[in-house]
């Protein structure tokens, strides 16, 4: 763990965590990837890592490649549990969650990198989850919507082993790291603001005709040498629209397992 000090400055306090998970609540194996944290002077910002990679070639090399995948992305203000979350379904949207949680402060302690770190639970989106926090990083911040407690938290983990959250790095920037083209204005189009209501029917929609928006591609393409694939199956035919359709339906229900379980959309 980097020791570093806090300041008044417009500096970003970056933490790196680990992140593990499942989509798919069966699987024997979890998947990781990084996310940060960025806590700003204003505000707090957590996305994947692979988004600050990307952008920081766009910049280097002038290019304008974009990147996005299904882990969380979302900011709030600094201690509030208003949360701006950001979400793909063909185009960008925004949902605003209000996420206040109630902890529960436990006597248990241990040691990690230099930091005493005391325990913490709280229910949260269905599941019951675990933190570990230290009081010695007066920021009360934490990875995803975790916030609240009286200090940093390094690790957050739920009793089903399906999630968990551990820091692994921390180090200041010079200044406010710009994320404009990654989560603001990402690939140049600006977020819809929608109701999580009309998320789920969206989301619902997509389910029942996973293929809508591929098939008008398919239907107005005029480019006799284009190549068309879903899920690395070359399309040749609208004959095979019904068999992808049902296959892209299957690998929906199998992953459907979200940190907020009891936000899981009910598929038929």
């Amino acid at each position: 763990m980097i020791l570093f000090s806090l300041s008044c400055t417009a500096q970003t306090h970056r933490f790196i965590y680990e992140y593990h998970f499942k989509t798919d609540s069966t699987a024997s194996e979890k998947r990781k990837v990084n996310m940060v944290l960025d806590v700003n002077p204003e505000d707090v910002k957590f996305y994947n890592y692979d988004f600050v990679l990307t952008d920081s070639i766009n910049k280097t090399k002038g290019e304008n490649n974009v990147v996005w995948d299904d882990t969380p992305a979302l900011t709030r203000k600094k201690n509030s549990a208003v949360n701006s979350n950001y979400i793909m379904v063909q185009n960008m949207f925004i949902v605003e969650t209000s996420d206040k949680i109630s902890w529960n402060l436990d006597n248990e302690t241990k040691m990690t990198g230099g930091y005493k770190l005391q325990k913490a639970t709280a229910k949260y989106g269905g599941r019951n989850w675990t933190a570990w926090f230290t009081k010695e990083i007066s920021l009360n911040e934490g990875p995803y919507k975790f916030n609240g407690l009286p200090g940093m938290i390094f690790e957050i983990y739920d009793d089903k082993d399906n999630f968990r959250f551990s820091l692994i790095k921390s180090y200041k920037l010079s200044k406010t790291y710009e994320t404009l083209g990654i989560l603001e204005k990402f690939g140049g189009q600006n977020p819809v603001k929608i109701p999580e209501s009309r998320l789920k029917k969206m989301l619902l929609d997509n389910y029942n005709d996973p293929l809508h928006t591929f098939k008008e591609h398919y239907k107005n393409n005029t480019h006799p040498d284009a190549r068309f694939m879903v899920m690395g199956i070359e399309v040749k035919s609208p004959e095979q629209f019904k068999e992808l359709s049902e296959m892209m339906q299957k690998n929906i229900k199998k992953n459907n397992n979200p940190i907020e379980l009891d936000k899981a959309i009910h598929y038929n």
